[in-house]
């Protein structure tokens, strides 16, 4: 155990802390209410889980083409006007919902999740990159997670809000209705993030030996932690995509019922294990923490896999507890060191979105021939690749 002295924020940087933390709120709303509305669109257009999980593939198919243009534009225009332009794009991609409801065309839809995509890429670049900044490095990991849990708030009104709308009576008109509401509200705060000014951070440049500025691609771990980062993505997100499913097709609940208990249970374990972890980190290295809940989601994923009723539900619930700091750390450690390089780097990490684009697609196939429970093989061989990447970083530390 190692005792950490730094302070979380530098006073000086609380307000931009508070303001850039709103933001993770927003996108873990758009993530989460996707979950939703794969099957809402299963129900009401009678596709096979297979065909829905185009609502994660698109979705994230944005995040794979826009990183490094926003990684670009960000080093640029600096992190302030990546986050407007992001802000801009997310809400125009939320307003497209009212003329989709009206054609009532699936293609429609996923274009205009595909255009929030890019706006979120653009969001995320700037915002986890700039996190990082607003302290000491070694409560880097604990700061991002404490932002990143806003990101689980936002996870928990997306189903829960999506559910109680799609899975009504009136379910097929309300489909626009949480995009359009999000988008008033995205607008508006882009509108205040043009009104204030982010301070911008000056990055020392990463010599060698000789004194030349370092390659990024010489940083093994960041090599390593964008390989994780996809892996953990195909991971989360394919369990999230069919969680409804899971609890559906082995009839605990109905789909409505299933909506409320993954806000409630899944993505508020999830929340409170960012909070936890947050906390944690500034007692433990992030490096040990990683790879104790790597261990766990192991553990976890493959009694869901035994198929062994109540034991599976519960094990299905801690998953959520234990994944829910490896973004955010994975994220931090493979920006360690990186100096001027940094923002270039946060984008190339968010490309790693685009495993929940793929893992869905695995995931839907494998149940669609066999059953949800030996599905969940595909995120138990993505927390492994996880494990090792913990392992990896807790050794480089050492």
């Amino acid at each position: 155990m190692q005792k950490q002295s730094h302070s979380l924020v530098k006073k000086e940087y609380r307000i931009p802390f508070v303001l850039v933390t709103t933001l993770f709120f927003l996108w873990g709303f758009a993530h989460a209410i996707l979950d939703v509305l794969n099957k809402h669109f299963q129900e009401i257009m009678s596709m096979t889980r297979t065909h829905s999980a185009w609502v994660q593939g698109m979705f994230y198919l944005g995040y794979f083409i826009m990183a490094i243009p926003a990684g670009l534009y960000i080093s640029k225009h600096g992190y302030r006007w990546g986050v407007i332009f992001g802000l801009l794009l997310y809400g125009l991609g939320s307003l497209l919902f009212i003329p989709g409801e009206y054609w009532m065309s699936f293609n429609f839809f996923l274009f205009s999740l595909f255009v929030i995509a890019c706006g979120l890429v653009f969001l995320e670049t700037a915002a986890n990159a700039y996190m990082i900044e607003l302290g000491d490095k070694d409560t880097a990991a604990s700061r991002l997670n404490l932002a990143q849990s806003f990101n689980g708030l936002g996870c928990i009104c997306g189903p829960l809000i999506g559910g109680m709308l799609l899975f009504s009576d009136n379910g097929l008109e309300n489909i626009s209705v949480p995009y359009t509401v999000m988008g008033i509200v995205v607008l508006i705060v882009a509108l205040v993030f043009s009104k204030v000014r982010l301070p911008e951070m000056a990055h020392e440049i990463d010599l060698d030996e000789q004194g030349h500025e370092k390659s990024l691609w010489s940083h093994k771990l960041f090599l390593f932690g964008i390989v994780a980062l996809f892996c953990y993505e195909i991971a989360e997100i394919s369990i999230n995509s069919f969680f409804i499913n899971y609890v559906v097709d082995d009839g605990w609940m109905d789909a409505r019922g299933a909506s409320v208990v993954l806000s409630f249970g899944g993505l508020g374990l999830f929340m409170c294990g960012r909070f936890a972890g947050s906390w944690i980190m500034q007692r433990i290295r992030p490096e040990k923490v990683l790879l104790f809940c790597a261990i766990g989601t192991v553990i976890t994923t493959s009694l869901v896999i035994l198929n062994l009723g109540m034991i599976s539900m519960v094990a299905l619930f801690l998953g959520y507890a234990f994944e829910a700091i490896m973004f955010p750390t994975i994220f931090a450690l493979s920006l360690r060191k990186l100096g001027s390089n940094t923002k270039r780097a946060s984008s190339y990490l968010m490309m790693s979105p685009i495993g929940g684009a793929i893992g869905p697609f695995m995931m839907g196939y494998v149940a669609d021939h066999t059953s949800m429970s030996r599905s969940f093989i595909v995120p138990l061989l993505s927390y492994v690749v996880v494990a090792g990447y913990a392992w990896m970083s807790q050794k480089k530390e050492a």
